[in-house]
């Protein structure tokens, strides 16, 4: 991704990513891992966020890339002040939907999550997922969330490597696309016709094109300034409870899978 700029090749990447999210919005709390659609599960994101954030107590939080909102609602939860933010208007549109129906007081609005147009040290928390494996500038977006923490805010991202996989998970992989085009599995929605080659096309381009390893945003958080900055591979308790929406091959390849939470922290 060296040497691109904004309005040349970076412009159009970044538009296709918004396509491809504002499309996928009808669909996307279908999918397990999008939604949360027991209170197991619900408790066991609860449990995550708190191990790396603490309790809310009415803590100002940026959910960051927050489509329609579940990560917001978890937030909300635990009694922090939630703003999210997304591109997509489609999802923004559930988003607010959704809120209004639970009675949630969540402040939605459209930002680019690289720059967010919000105040210097604004938030108490930021939290991403499933963002930054997306980023085409991940040094200018940790700049950004920098930027508009608290001193002492602390960071979590919750992500995973979605490009390289050992043996065991492309065979499983392979298999499970064999039985969802011989219709005895069900595809997934992000599977549709056309959908998977935007997606691999999406993915080849973006600045983790090789994967999204843990390490490697370990080491860029703290060349942005962060510190305190800690892996956590242990997503166990989420997994399991999402793996009972999944067929059986479909859980095990999100077992095999690199996911991780990273927390960090701006130094006071």
């Amino acid at each position: 991704m060296d040497g691109q700029v904004a309005g040349g090749e970076n412009y159009g990447l970044r538009d296709e990513i918004k396509a491809y999210w504002s499309a996928r919005a009808e669909s996307f709390d279908q999918s397990p891992g999008h939604e949360i659609f027991t209170e197991t599960e619900r408790s066991a994101w609860h449990r995550l966020i708190v191990k790396h954030l603490g309790a809310g107590e009415g803590r100002r939080a940026l959910d960051l890339a927050s489509g329609t909102g579940v990560v917001s609602h978890l937030m909300d939860d635990l009694g922090f002040e939630v703003t999210g933010l997304d591109w997509a208007e489609p999802m923004l549109e559930r988003a607010r939907a959704k809120a209004k129906s639970r009675g949630r007081m969540i402040s939605f609005r459209m930002a680019d999550v690289e720059n967010t147009m919000e105040l210097d040290d604004t938030y108490d928390v930021i939290v991403t997922r499933h963002l930054v494996w997306t980023l085409v500038d991940p040094e200018k977006a940790f700049a950004e969330w920098m930027r508009v923490l608290k001193p002492g805010g602390t960071l979590l991202i919750v992500d995973g490597d979605f490009v390289s996989a050992n043996f065991a998970e492309r065979l499983v992989k392979r298999l499970t696309k064999l039985l969802e085009g011989g219709g005895l599995l069900k595809a997934d929605p992000a599977h549709a016709p056309g959908m998977a080659e935007i997606h691999s096309s999406i993915l080849s381009r973006v600045y983790f094109s090789k994967g999204a390893r843990a390490d490697k945003i370990a080491a860029l958080l703290k060349n942005a300034g962060f510190e305190h900055v800690e892996i956590d591979e242990n997503l166990r308790d989420v997994h399991k409870a999402q793996a009972h929406h999944w067929n059986f091959f479909k859980a095990l390849s999100r077992g095999l899978q690199h996911r991780y939470a990273i927390s960090a922290s701006k130094p006071r």
